[in-house]
Parts: structure tokens; sequence; C-alpha cells
């Protein structure tokens, strides 16, 4: 449901929650749980007038810091990786681009029943767009998905992609850059206390030399850097990652890693705290490719490039390791490997995507209209080669935004069934990425800080 107004909104928390300036306590824990934290949560995300959206995402927000389950830097994590205080672990970063509170609850679950606290809730500067999810909506609906089944432990919410876009660099790189910079700083406000630089996109190798390749990729990355820094919170290290080789072009090479890692640490300067992981190219694609017939080609990826990269990473900058991108939609035979060549982190969307949109609970009718949708919006990214299902195939994330609601409101039978299958689906990952029993891990090493937000009523 919607509120009519604001004070409506405080009556219903009145009986569960109490509130001042410094936040909030709970007079009954366990009944905010239940219906109060739904309607808070789709408050957050559906209402049109900001005093009640934003009065939505202070309530879940302050819960989240009176339970202890705030958002937190895994910065501390990634050193003690780069240290070698811990190895063969990869923590899974989840793009979650619709049904982002079921989802997260899913994940959550799992993460509980299994004893796993290293994992990342994520969303590209892309997917902010066409799944319509501005920071501050999608961190609501992770912490609150945490709070809704009393996740233990830091929540860990990612800036991925934070992507240059080339093309309007070189038109206007006052204004892209600038952009990325203001997307980063709404990103922080939000919560996200992790940002993956990427301004791989600028790399010339038309240029004679990798160092010349890649030094304005460093630059930029050197210079994005101090600026998150002065946005930190006090007491709290942002972890910042950066890249090499943009995903889907070449393989990244060693020689490549060290011609960015040299000129980033130079552009940096001394006493800043850099980058503590670096992504890398082995062989992936975002959303992987798919065949004339809607099935997905299976991914060759150079797993000994990834563990050489990761070794050298870790062994001359200090840093967790390496990065990889675009691979959820792998074989599930493939995952094991990732921690085994000392692989810190994995990205993972695509497959989550598909997983909702193709199980048999999610409606038939409204998998028409969504591909009706395409056809119509996006006909112009319908390239000649390509048949029906490889258009639908590689469009479809782009329904998530103008469905959003649709899906949300399906029945509770479909949305459970769904929501069960991504809990298992998560539960094979933690397991196959070796990131059980982390709790202990992760309170050794991450240090929490509780940023209070001034309450907007």
């Amino acid at each position: 449901m919607l509120y009519p107004d604001l004070k409506t909104l405080q009556e219903d928390l009145r009986s569960v929650v109490r509130w001042d300036e410094n936040g909030v306590e709970f007079s009954d824990l366990e009944t905010f749980r239940g219906q109060p934290l739904d309607r808070l949560v789709y408050n957050a995300v559906f209402h049109t007038d900001p005093k009640v959206k934003e009065a939505a995402r202070w309530f879940i927000w302050s819960a989240s810091l009176a339970c202890n389950t705030l958002p937190a830097s895994i910065d501390g994590l990634y050193l003690a990786a780069g240290k070698g205080k811990y190895q063969k672990r990869t923590v899974p970063a989840m793009n979650i681009r619709g049904l982002t509170y079921l989802s997260a609850q899913a994940a959550f679950r799992a993460a509980r029943q299994h004893q796993v606290a290293a994992l990342i809730f994520e969303i590209a500067r892309s997917e902010v767009g066409y799944t319509e999810q501005r920071p501050a909506e999608y961190a609501a609906c992770v912490l609150a998905a945490a709070l809704k089944v009393d996740f233990q432990g830091p929540v860990f919410l990612q800036g991925d992609h934070f992507q240059v876009n080339a093309k309007k660099y070189t038109d206007n790189p006052d204004k892209e850059f600038g952009a990325v910079r203001d997307l980063t700083a709404e990103a922080i406000r939000g919560g996200f206390f992790n940002i993956d630089i990427d301004t791989s996109t600028l790399v010339n190798i038309s240029l004679p030399t990798v160092r010349e390749q890649q030094a304005l990729n460093s630059r930029l990355s050197a210079e994005m850097t101090r600026y998150i820094r002065t946005l930190e919170p006090k007491g709290l290290s942002i972890s910042i990652g950066g890249e090499i080789g943009e995903v889907g072009k070449k393989n990244s090479t060693v020689e490549e890693l060290r011609a960015y890692m040299d000129q980033y640490v130079d552009a940096l300067g001394q006493g800043q705290r850099g980058i503590s992981k670096i992504s890398v190219q082995t062989g992936t694609t975002h959303g992987g490719v798919p065949l004339p017939d809607g099935r997905v080609a299976e991914v060759k990826l150079d797993f000994q490039t990834l563990e050489e990269l990761s070794r050298v990473a870790r062994k001359e900058y200090g840093l967790a390791g390496a990065v990889q991108h675009g691979a959820s939609t792998l074989p599930d035979e493939a995952f094991h490997r990732f921690p085994e060549v000392e692989t810190a982190e994995v990205h993972l969307a695509t497959g989550f995507q598909n997983l909702v949109l193709e199980h048999e609970a999610f409606p038939e009718d409204l998998r028409r209209s969504i591909y009706q949708y395409l056809k119509e919006r996006h006909r112009e990214e319908w390239k000649k080669d390509q048949t029906e299902e490889q258009f639908l195939y590689q469009t479809r994330k782009k329904a998530f935004g103008p469905f959003k609601k649709q899906m949300w409101e399906l029945p509770t039978g479909e949305l459970d069934r769904i929501s069960h299958a991504l809990e298992l689906k998560f539960a094979f990952l933690f397991q196959k990425l070796n990131v059980t029993q982390t709790l202990e891990l992760v309170r050794e090493h991450v240090k929490t800080v509780k940023v209070p937000r001034a309450r907007p009523f």
C-alpha cells in the first residue's frame, strides 16, 4: 500500500518504533520485520511524494544502524587478502536488476544458512538508468531485505562500472567525467561505500607502448580515487577498484597491469590510500553471447591468465587480486575455479535475470507484454543479422525499469517459487566461491561505522 501522506506513515509505525533526531529504537522488532517493513520499502520505491519516500528510506536506514545490519566498506577484508591473511575465497558481487527486495532476501537467507558475510550487492551506472533504480532506492531495498531476514553482518553496497563513456568523453571531457563524479557522490550518500572506477574505456591501443595506452586510464583513476577520499564518512575507508581492460575486448596482460598500476601510484601521490582490487578481461562478455536460438554460447575463460594477474596484483601491489566480470552465464562446473586461482571478486548479473524471466512461475502474459514492449520501444537495437531470440535476450534487461511495479506485485505464490529458486542459486554460488563460514573473517577485518542521517521530517 502507498501511504496517503507522511502522517499516516508515522502512525503506522508508532506501535513498533520510537524515533527522535538520533535515529530509531524498536518497541517490537519482530512485528516491524513483518508488514510494516514491507510497506516501508514499497513506499521507498514507488511513492510519488518525495517527503513520504524520503521518510520511508530514513526509517530503513536508521533501522539498519539500530540492528547493526549497516552499510560498510569491504576495504579491510581486501587489505587482509593483499597481506596473505586469507586465501582461496572469491567474493561474489551481485547485480540485482529486478525484484530487488525479493532477490536480496533470497541471497541473505542463503547467506544466513551458510554463515556467509563476504558478499556484495552492486549496481552499474548503466543499470541505474534502465532498471530505474537510483542508488538510494537500491540501498533501501537491500538494507530492508537484510532486516527482513535478520541477516547478521555488515552490508556491502557497491557502485559497479562507474564508467566513463569514451565517445562522450571525447566530445566533452569535463561534462562526462563530471557525470561520473556526480553519480559517485550520490552513491556514497546512499550508502555505497564500495566504488568500482572504470576509465578502461579510454585505453587507447593505437598508441605505440602499453604504458602510453594505459596513461589516461591511470591518471583519471587516480583523480577519481582522490575525489572519493574527500567524500568518505569519518572513520571509514571506502573500497575502490580500478580496471585495465574493458569487458568483452581482448584479454588483459601482466604488462598492462604493471603499466596501469605504476602510473596510477605515481599519479595518486604519497600518503593516499589507493585501490584494493583490479578488474581485468579474461574472455567473458557482459550477458554472454546469445546464439540464434536464444541459448548462450559457451564461454572460454582463461583461468591461467586470471591466476597470473591476481598473483602479480597481490605480490607486487598489495591488492586483494584480480576481479572477473561477466561470469554469471558460465557453466556451473566453472565456478569452483575462481577461488582456486585466487580471484578476489567475481561479478554476477545476467544469470539472476535469466532465472527470473525464464522461471516457469513467471507469468506468460507478462513475459509476452515485456517482449512486445521491447520490439516496439527498442527496435532500433535489433541488428540485421540477429534472430528475434537473440534480440530479445540482449534487450530484455531494459524491461526491468518499465515493468518494475508489475513484477513487484506478482501473486505471492509465483514470487515465492522464484525466490526459492534464487535462494538455491545463491547458495550454490556461495559454496563454489568458498565464501561460506566467513562471518568471523569479515568481523575480524572489516571496521563498521554508523553513519547517521538527518531526519527528513
